[in-house]
């Protein structure tokens, strides 16, 4: 079983206007809504490429509830964890005239120590053993920045593999805990190893040395619409990704980590994995903002890729 967890997620509303105006009442297109945050949004991938997981995600007032009928009414399988605060909302605005995109991301609610150790209880008490477990998305205020590192804790009494996909201090610390899989970019890559990374040989040294301190067997660095490089202990290889009409980058990355370990699931080799992962982030791409990959875009570039055949 693949279970995500969310320990940030969101309620994404989406809309957008003929002009951004300061000062102004602005009157918006109608709003759509979204569910929102990493483990969230790979549980939603895994869903559609025809997996099977578990969400695990915090879950406070209104939001929270909304957020537990959207990922209802998709058939999203997965179990809310009560928290004091509200479930954060997102806003993105689209500016009809210039085609620019607004993002307001907010911080979410601040947790309280137990809303923190309840989600690792929890964790603790699933009643099926998962195979991955996906830790992905910001840390809310309030919780340890060595959350994700308690999480590998937990999962190695299973012997669980553990995928984290994060950023910060809280990355840092879940490499120092020893993982599976992380998914960092570039940036990111540069700031678990401390120095400047210029090309993909700087990419691959870096990776090389979290593998050699057993901070991670494997480093999948994405490259965005250059696809993905793949590091292990026996060397690099860039999975380059197919080109595809671009409707919007939103969800890719989460794309990209729901193919790579539903495809690990499956019992695909590593390679065929971030393969099929870099065809699920260019199908997402494909598709209107968090409408994330559909599995026919993406089994079909999965097929041009194995074949050295450019997708569309």
């Amino acid at each position: 079983m693949i279970v995500t967890l969310t320990m940030n997620p969101s309620v994404d509303a989406s809309t957008s206007i003929n002009q951004v105006v300061p000062d102004h009442k602005m009157r918006c297109r109608e709003a759509s809504y979204k569910p929102g945050g990493g483990g969230v949004n790979v549980a939603r991938a895994v869903h559609r490429l025809g997996g099977e997981s578990l969400a695990l995600f915090t879950s406070g007032g209104l939001h929270g509830q909304l957020l537990s009928q959207m990922l209802e009414k998709e058939g999203v399988s997965h179990q809310s964890i009560p928290i004091e605060g509200q479930t954060r909302e997102n806003l993105i605005v689209l500016e009809e005239s210039t085609g620019q995109q607004f993002r307001f991301d907010m911080p979410g609610p601040h947790f309280i120590e137990s809303d923190w150790e309840r989600c690792l209880e929890q964790l603790n008490s699933l009643t099926v053993e998962p195979t991955y477990i996906v830790a992905s998305g910001s840390l809310p205020p309030g919780c340890p920045k060595d959350f994700y590192a308690r999480v590998v804790t937990v999962a190695k009494k299973w012997n669980v593999r553990v995928i984290v996909d994060t950023s910060g201090e809280a990355l840092q610390l879940a490499a120092d805990a020893g993982v599976y899989l992380l998914k960092p970019n570039a940036r990111e890559l540069e700031e678990l190893v401390g120095r400047e990374i210029a090309n993909d040989e700087a990419i691959e040294a870096a990776a090389l040395q979290l593998i050699d301190e057993g901070r991670t067997e494997v480093v999948i660095v994405s490259l965005g619409g250059e696809g993905a490089l793949m590091i292990t202990k026996e060397g690099a290889e860039r999975i380059q990704a197919p080109d595809v009409n671009v409707v919007s980058v939103v969800g890719a990355g989460d794309s990209l980590v729901g193919g790579i370990v539903y495809s690990l699931a499956q019992g695909r080799s590593l390679r065929q994995s971030v393969q099929f992962g870099v065809a699920a982030g260019a199908a997402a791409v494909m598709n209107p903002e968090r409408e994330l990959c559909k599995r026919e875009d993406t089994e079909r570039l999965f097929a041009s890729m194995t074949k050295g055949i450019t997708g569309e």
